[in-house]
């Protein structure tokens, strides 16, 4: 346990220490300011707006910024599902690969392009090379860049006086791209592939083993560099079936730090680009504080229950509830990345979720159903976040009766039903999606499980979908037509509705004027405010989640 600590610790002191520096730079690269990559990076920025056209770069409205994103999704989603279908005939299959089934197909490519990275499918006995690398990674790539680029018209619309644009995509997504998720990820991956992770595109290769002069099969393939990038732009989505479990995918100590460092590293060095923004780094430290408040109290929850519900040796990794974790690295590492990746919408699993106790797997399962704005996914997690922030002060505003205000903006009935639409469809689309799916007459035979914990498994997976996480409670059969189509209509529409509602509350905030602060304004970086925006999180997703949960894990915790 006390290893646990030190690890934990050692995480989190890493993890704020590094995230200054980024935060800083990323504010700087939106800005359009020089950083120590703009000579190298400069030239192919420019290169990419002539291809674009000059009138492609001018300010966009919501509707244009909207229009752009939801233009640029459909064609990325309409290729990549047709790769999917076809690449049988394509070349990088040294496997001979077939194409996938249509409804497979479109929900893998619904989740990738969403950044939610669901996978019904295991990697390396269903795509090939091609597909794993011109298709899966560059999704990776853009649908990270996609939220990063809507934050930031959100913070222009906290910071702009009577203006009626809010940027413009193609400039954002391209400066977050060539000069954050590019070098970031390169240097990630240079480290990784150092550990051990492989990164070729020669054929799987068959070994003898000790045991009966047996013959295994080791699947290879272009890992590292799509690892690199589903770890830092949250998205989640295992080049192998065991996914960061995978020998070949998190060999040792070290990568394992790093990968798990990577999924919370961009979006917690946001919360420092956002003060940055707003000149006043107050109120980026309050977010900050927030996220780093449920997100230790999420982790402490989850490595208790884990630590102390098996036996515990001494000084031994292998201690506590061992069932589907790791061996080399035990609970304690396996108990951080489960947490860090059900709050960052990131979705990469270390160990099986399914296997975890039933309280660490409703901590899980219950930090997916806040929204994922604990950090959250880059740029979604924090925009999530500032959500939640207008709707305490609008509570608070309510309670003094004063009309609220946040960063000198009026929020008035238009932000509040955006901010609602914001905060409500994910939690609504995880309750219908779950409840139609447990009325299907095949549910049952889609679970290894029964009662209670069979649905654990269904709202697990239902509430990765529809708040765009992708991890898997494991024992449920997703590979279904139903479970394909339900699910890739539903982390489209929990990905899209709020960036259209992010757009347009943006837009309206623009449009205002800034009010100075007087005696009677809410301060939004004291810790009594980080109280109450905490509360109201918390209110909101039990109001929202305690009767499915009272069905699942906590039913599962009494019944076991």
């Amino acid at each position: 346990m006390n290893n646990t600590l030190v690890y934990d610790a050692l995480y989190l002191v890493v993890l704020v220490g590094l995230s200054i520096p980024i935060g800083i730079y990323i504010y700087k690269v939106m800005t359009g300011q020089k950083v120590f990559l703009t000579k190298i990076i400069l030239p192919v920025e420019k290169g990419v707006y002539k291809i674009i056209g000059p009138s492609n770069t001018e300010g966009m409205g919501a509707k244009q910024y909207f229009g752009a994103i939801m233009s640029f999704s459909a064609i990325g989603l309409i290729l990549l599902c047709g790769l999917l279908m076809i690449q049988g005939f394509l070349p990088l299959n040294p496997e001979g690969m077939k194409g996938t089934s249509w409804h497979l197909a479109f929900n893998t490519a619904a989740s990738f392009v969403s950044n939610t990275n669901w996978q019904a499918y295991s990697g390396e006995s269903t795509l090939s090379y091609f597909t794993q690398s011109i298709g899966l990674t560059v999704q990776n790539f853009v649908s990270a860049a996609t939220g990063i680029a809507v934050l930031f018209a959100l913070i222009r619309g906290f910071i702009l006086k009577k203006e009626n644009t809010i940027g413009n995509f193609w400039v954002d997504i391209t400066r977050v791209t060539l000069y954050v998720l590019l070098p970031m990820s390169f240097v990630i991956a240079i480290f990784i592939v150092s550990q051990g992770v492989v990164q070729t595109f020669d054929s799987y290769q068959v070994v003898s083993v000790l045991e009966n002069g047996a013959e295994q099969i080791i699947p290879l393939g272009p890992a590292a560099s799509q690892i690199a990038i589903k770890q830092l732009g949250t998205n989640g989505g295992g080049f192998f079936g065991m996914n960061s479990a995978f020998p070949l995918e998190n060999p040792t100590s070290f990568s394992n730090f790093i990968q798990v460092l990577s999924i919370l590293l961009i979006p917690a060095a946001l919360c420092v680009s956002f003060g940055k923004a707003v000149k006043d780094s107050k109120q980026g430290r309050s977010l900050y504080i927030t996220m780093l408040i449920l997100f230790t109290i999420a982790l402490a929850s989850v490595t208790v229950s884990e630590q102390l519900t098996g036996p515990v040796f001494g000084g031994v990794a292998a201690s506590g509830s061992m069932e589907g974790k790791e061996v080399i690295h035990g609970v304690g590492a396996s108990s951080l990345w489960g947490t860090a990746t059900t709050a960052a919408s990131n979705g990469s699993v270390y160990a099986m979720h399914d296997r975890f106790t039933p309280l660490a797997g409703l901590v899980l399962m219950f930090q997916m159903q806040l929204g994922e704005i604990i950090f959250g996914g880059v740029g979604s997690g924090l925009y999530g976040m500032l959500a939640f922030v207008i709707l305490t002060v609008f509570i608070a505003g309510l309670m003094v009766g004063r009309t609220p205000e946040y960063l000198g903006k009026k929020i008035e009935p238009f932000d509040m039903k955006m901010v609602c639409l914001i905060v409500l469809a994910p939690p609504i689309l995880t309750l219908l999606s779950t409840a139609v799916a447990v009325s299907m007459p095949d549910a049952s035979t889609w679970l290894s499980n029964t009662g209670a914990h069979g649905f654990s498994e269904i709202l697990y997976n239902f509430s990765s979908m529809a708040n765009n996480n992708g991890s898997a409670f494991a024992g449920f059969n997703a590979n279904t037509v139903f479970t394909n189509s339900i699910g890739g209509f539903v982390m489209l529409l929990v990905r899209f509705i709020p960036i259209g509602a992010i757009l347009y509350l943006a837009e309206n905030l623009a449009r205002k004027k800034t009010m100075a602060a007087s005696v009677g304004t809410l301060s939004t970086s004291n810790s009594m405010f980080v109280g109450l925006l905490i509360a109201i999180i918390l209110l909101i997703g039990a109001l929202s989640f305690l009767p499915a949960l009272a069905l699942g894990p906590i039913a599962d915790y009494f019944t076991h």
